[in-house]
């Protein structure tokens, strides 16, 4: 067992404060990581506060990790001493069912461990994340960071970006497709970045003209304002696949029109329920679709941080210290971010 500094929430009305806990010794298919930097996802803050049902307290979040490697188990072969690596939404899941097996684990059918907040099957307890200065995970759920990326911007991607990701992968998107991405956040600037990565045609849907110009330099060929009735009108029919990153509650109908025949709106934003009612005309009318997607397995997650490495792709974030969490989140609620706070935890001595 060894001591590391870390923040936590105690409460869902209580502000994050430092926090002394204990991390497992090493087994011997464990790799131990210093922790250099962290993400804060938007996640984060729902369930710091409680908002998608009883959370487990003292909770300290972050899963959005990247680090070096300082020891290993006795059977670890992936990584070494030294490795640039990362540990994304899922620390383990039961390697033993369907999903499991093809490599879905964040679909695990007996329930994945996550990286933090989660009852801990294998080792009692339960998970403490990454706002903190080291961790200890199996060497199954540990990803190898490309060593030439930003290592203060790569952080996100093991969220924001394996989140937009693995859609587009899916449903493959490529090149010559006209692709949608719906709001311009910490997911919507990583979904316009890997889609014209992949070759598609990217345009970015907002309700707000001021975002156009960082739309244009992410990577978006056009910019479609989604309250201008004329152009909505314009582009009807036009779409081969839509990611909606909207993190809040919202009308999905309009978009259903922008939507070629048997083309899919997927939704990897909001959590809980659409509204209005979904008017299935603009389903049926068109034999549309509108699914979901949760991050990504861990084979995919590697594949993603490969293409980053290719592309030289990585998050536009802003470096915090662990000091200014607090702010950070209310900052977060007011999207007052380009596109995502990244912890250095040097802060954490």
């Amino acid at each position: 067992m060894f001591k590391v500094n870390s923040y936590a929430a105690h409460s869902a009305t209580e502000e994050l404060k430092p926090f002394v806990f204990e991390r497992r010794d090493i087994g011997v298919s464990d790799v131990q990581i210093e922790i250099k930097y962290a993400g804060v996802c938007h996640s984060d803050i729902h369930q710091v506060r409680g908002d998608w049902g009883p959370s487990m307290y003292p909770m300290v979040p972050g899963h959005e990790i990247v680090g070096r490697v300082v020891s290993v188990g006795s059977s670890v072969t992936k990584h070494k001493v030294g490795d640039l690596v990362g540990v994304g939404c899922l620390v383990d899941s039961c390697q033993t069912c369907y999903h499991c097996e093809v490599d879905l684990e964040q679909f695990c059918e007996r329930g994945a461990t996550w990286t933090y907040g989660s009852p801990d099957k294998k080792h009692g307890g339960v998970t403490y994340g990454g706002y903190s200065q080291g961790i200890v995970v199996d060497e199954g759920f540990v990803v190898s960071v490309p060593e030439n990326l930003d290592i203060k911007a790569v952080a996100p991607l093991l969220c924001a970006g394996i989140t937009t990701w693995s859609p587009l992968r899916t449903w493959n998107v490529k090149k010559g497709d006209v692709v949608g991405v719906i709001g311009l956040g910490g997911l919507g600037h990583m979904g316009i970045k890997f889609a014209h990565a992949l070759g598609a045609r990217v345009v970015m849907i907002t309700t707000s003209n001021s975002k156009a110009a960082d739309a244009i330099a992410l990577g978006a060929d056009e910019v479609l304002i989604s309250t201008d009735k004329a152009q909505m009108e314009k582009y009807a029919g036009k779409f081969d696949f839509l990611l909606n990153t909207i993190p809040v509650t919202h009308d999905v109908n309009p978009y259903l029109a922008l939507l070629k025949l048997d083309a899919t709106m997927v939704i990897v934003g909001v959590i809980g329920q659409l509204e209005p009612a979904i008017n299935t005309l603009g389903l049926i009318g068109g034999r549309k679709r509108i699914s979901g997607s949760l991050i990504g397995g861990i084979k995919e997650t590697q594949e993603m941080l490969d293409f980053c490495g290719k592309h030289n792709i990585v998050s536009d974030v802003e470096i915090i210290d662990i000091k200014d969490i607090n702010n950070s989140y209310e900052r977060m609620i007011k999207s007052d971010v380009k596109y995502r706070f990244v912890i250095d935890t040097a802060s954490l001595k």
